[in-house]
């Protein structure tokens, strides 16, 4: 799979099911991280990979309710940082920017290894710090589900959700946020 077919086939899908989590799969999502760019090569990223089952349980007890679709991940990726840890240039913090890149990184080789890589923002970002022993600068970025798409829709799924699994929710046309020489794209 090349890059531009990991794209369109990265999918936020929620229904999941089992799939083993090894030691070079938890590796190899951190090495692909590991590649992104960040400002002055700075690297402010930070991951905690959880598949214990136990730790797993103790996540899910801290996400939104609307994330209780969560539960069947084989592995949670907790994505942390902080803004000492990157560049401020004239009031611009990288890290939230330099971050994103590395997850976007992750959760396309998460796709083309056949996974899904679903990143959330419900969830008690103080709970996680305790949970994984994360310190207290850092900010909890966002957790990312993953597993292994199932065709299947979940149990837990809202409605909604189950809605979104069976079509890709709808994108924005590429003319209302593309410009070409601060001329909308036609």
């Amino acid at each position: 799979m090349d890059v531009k077919q990991a794209i369109l086939s990265r999918r936020a899908y929620r229904s999941l099911e089992p799939v083993e989590i090894t030691e070079e799969l938890t590796r190899d999502l951190a090495e692909s991280a590991q590649l992104a760019p960040s400002c002055f090569n700075n690297q402010p990223w930070r991951f905690v990979f959880v598949h214990d089952p136990e730790v797993l349980k103790q996540l899910y007890g801290v996400m939104s309710k609307g994330n209780a679709w969560a539960q069947t991940a084989a592995m949670v990726v907790a994505v942390f940082s902080t803004k000492d840890a990157d560049c401020l240039i004239r009031g611009r913090e990288y890290y939230l920017f330099d971050t994103g890149m590395a997850t976007a990184f992750m959760l396309l080789r998460a796709t083309e290894l056949g996974l899904v890589a679903h990143p959330i923002a419900g969830y008690d970002e103080a709970a996680v710090k305790e949970i994984l022993n994360v310190s207290e600068e850092m900010k909890v970025i966002t957790l990312v589900i993953i597993g292994q798409h199932s065709e299947t829709i979940g149990p837990l799924l809202t409605e909604q959700q189950a809605v979104s699994e069976r079509t890709r929710p709808e994108r924005l046309p590429v003319e209302e946020f593309s410009y070409i020489n601060g001329i909308p794209m036609s």
